[in-house]
């Protein structure tokens, strides 16, 4: 949906915080805040009088915060939410909270020093916009639907039932590259819960705020028998685990002697990201040739197509995650249109198609 002027509700506990938010917002001749509410009882009065395209909700405030907001708004007016959080250990964690609950996306409260307003204020507005075309009954089935999935879910067949010890010794040789972006925390908790040794290493570029891939990793490492962990520099990339490329650097995959090792670059941003998912599977390509993974999945914009093409180029396989799963059918529709995915899957059953196309990629 598109809108000639988007209208947001702009919900904080901070008085200093709504007029600052406001004066960012309209900033962007395409935008104005049509109210402003101090808690969520506030913001449910404003809601059902203004009827915003776009509500930025608080985490953290008094008389009902904001993952009960939420879940108010939702049930009473559905609207898409951006989450503005600090990042606390609590606002980390209700942050995902309200991620999986059907928020579109979060950003960061910025620091108090003005050099990180810029920065806010642009992945603020870019964010707004991507929320505004959202359909909000569309993805709440998609959380519905997957709350049932995982309360039901049973494991994927290990892949060592389906591998000779030849084959379980040669995971190394592979690797699979994730890119995600919008809806992307709910997507990778639902993947990962499936996810069991023995597994190639596992990379990925999910696009998030500064300071939130670090729980990121925690919260999947809590979810699976695969070591999670934030990505650093030098780390060495091993069967059964996974790297998370750390907000705001790029990851790129180089093999140095008989390992392949992690280099973080603060290179300028690619397809209007960083990190990008296109340097991170290109990276991949060249290091694993014939040998790659690569998996597009929800999210918006085009950020990993050019990656995904360097995949298939270099002779590996590509997985798109379906439009039906997908909370935001954007990059991973982009690369299917272009013709480098092999395959679309339902999130549901990647787990089982990861199987099958290692298995695949080790007997080339």
């Amino acid at each position: 949906m598109t809108f000639a002027t988007i209208r947001v509700l702009v919900v904080d506990d901070s008085a200093v915080m709504r007029q600052r938010l406001r004066e960012w917002i309209e900033s962007d001749p395409g935008m104005t805040v049509v109210a402003t509410a101090g808690d969520g009882r506030e913001a449910l009065e404003q809601l059902a009088t203004h009827r915003p395209d776009v509500v930025t909700l608080d985490v953290q405030m008094p008389t009902m915060d904001g993952l009960a907001a939420l879940d108010a708004i939702f049930a009473k007016q559905p609207t898409p939410v951006v989450m503005v959080s600090s990042l606390t250990g609590s606002g980390a964690q209700a942050t995902f909270d309200a991620l999986d609950r059907g928020a579109i996306d979060c950003v960061r409260k910025p620091d108090p020093s003005a050099s990180t307003h810029a920065v806010f204020r642009a992945e603020l507005l870019q964010k707004i916009r991507a929320a505004a075309r959202v359909d909000m009954q569309r993805l709440l089935a998609i959380r519905r639907q997957r709350k049932t999935e995982n309360a039901e879910s049973t494991l994927a067949e290990p892949m060592a039932s389906t591998l000779n010890a030849d084959a379980v010794d040669r995971l190394a040789t592979v690797v699979v590259t994730i890119g995600i972006s919008t809806g992307g925390p709910s997507a990778l908790s639902a993947l990962f819960r499936s996810l069991e040794p023995p597994m190639p290493p596992i990379v990925v570029v999910q696009h998030m705020p500064r300071g939130f891939t670090a729980p990121l990793a925690a919260r999947l490492d809590g979810l699976t028998s695969l070591l999670v962990r934030e990505a650093a520099a030098g780390d060495a990339i091993q069967p059964d685990g996974a790297w998370i490329a750390p907000a705001g650097r790029h990851l790129i995959l180089r093999r140095v002697g008989q390992q392949v090792r992690v280099v973080l670059s603060d290179a300028p941003p690619q397809s209007g990201h960083r990190p990008s998912i296109d340097v991170m599977m290109e990276s991949a390509a060249k290091t694993f040739p014939q040998h790659c993974l690569g998996v597009l999945m929800t999210g918006m914009g085009r950020d990993g197509v050019a990656g995904c093409a360097a995949i298939h180029r270099a002779g590996g396989r590509v997985l798109g995650q379906d439009e039906a799963t997908s909370d935001v059918y954007g990059m991973n529709k982009a690369a299917c249109q272009a013709g480098w995915v092999d395959r679309e899957v339902p999130l549901d059953l990647l787990a089982d198609a990861f199987g099958v196309e290692i298995r695949r990629l080790l007997a080339s």
